[in-house]
């Protein structure tokens, strides 16, 4: 709705740039931003990175104080990461957790390798994975914290970015990219948000995909949104409607099912 997402912490992963960058400013620009924004980012090399939080809205965005948060593939840095959050949201625990952090090398079928496939899935799926499993506390005490409600985002609820591109049934743009490396973790990260929408659904924890729509090299001519902008404001217009209906299902940019 024209209210906008309210939610009062979120854990935004992969905000190097493009879309988490995109995301990040939309959260902050909703009417009533979040009261803890956490930005976790990789460096260039993708050996470091940090989580921003931002506690105090009128911080500006470069402002934000940074801590040691290695990839989300790396335990160690996710486990700091939790400390993190914990720190600053106590027994409020955590409402939202994005997992936005993507890979993927551009590949045919004739091309593609064990390398690609390894690094692209550990990033894609693994990651994730991980995320979710280290933020899980945070996510059930945030479901707890108010008694009994709806299945919402802004009580407690893991979305993961996913793309057209991993669903199997729609088998979209097969002529333009083939990027089998990049499909198959998809598809295997669409397997693990129905995973967590049964085992945490339960616990009052919403899990669902998501397609942005903004690719990075972009699709032919319409078969996406125009700028990341429009995809944004498509997300978050999303999070704001999904309810316990939506446990365990995936969706695009513009509000539609899409089937897996």
């Amino acid at each position: 709705g024209m209210e906008g997402l309210s939610v009062g912490s979120v854990l935004l992963t992969g905000c190097d740039g493009g879309l988490g960058l995109a995301l990040l400013k939309g959260f902050l620009e909703q009417p009533s931003p979040p009261r803890h924004l956490f930005a976790a980012c990789l460096d260039p090399q993708g050996k470091v990175g940090r989580v921003r939080a931002r506690g105090d809205r009128r911080e500006s965005a470069l402002g934000w104080p940074s801590c040691p948060l290695a990839d989300v593939t790396d335990p160690n840095s996710i486990k700091a990461a939790v400390g993190k959050v914990r720190e600053a949201v106590g027994s409020a625990g955590l409402n939202l957790l994005v997992n936005n952090t993507s890979a993927t090398r551009r590949s045919t079928l004739a091309t593609e390798t064990a390398e690609n496939m390894s690094l692209v899935y550990a990033t894609n799926t693994i990651g994730p994975l991980q995320t979710s499993q280290a933020f899980l506390p945070l996510l059930k005490e945030a479901a707890e914290a108010e008694g009994q409600r709806e299945m919402s985002c802004s009580r407690a609820a893991i979305i993961n970015i996913s793309s057209i591109l991993g669903s199997i049934e729609v088998a979209e743009a097969w002529e333009e990219r083939q990027d089998i490396c990049y499909r198959c973790s998809k598809a295997a990260l669409n397997m693990l948000t129905k995973c967590l929408a049964l085992e945490y659904g339960s616990r009052g924890i919403l899990c669902v995909s998501v397609d942005p729509g903004h690719v990075t090299p972009p699709l032919e001519q319409g078969m996406g949104p125009v700028t990341v902008e429009e995809s944004v404001r498509g997300v978050l217009q999303l999070l704001a409607q999904l309810s316990a209906t939506s446990n365990g299902t995936f969706w695009d940019w513009r509000g539609q099912r899409l089937p897996w």
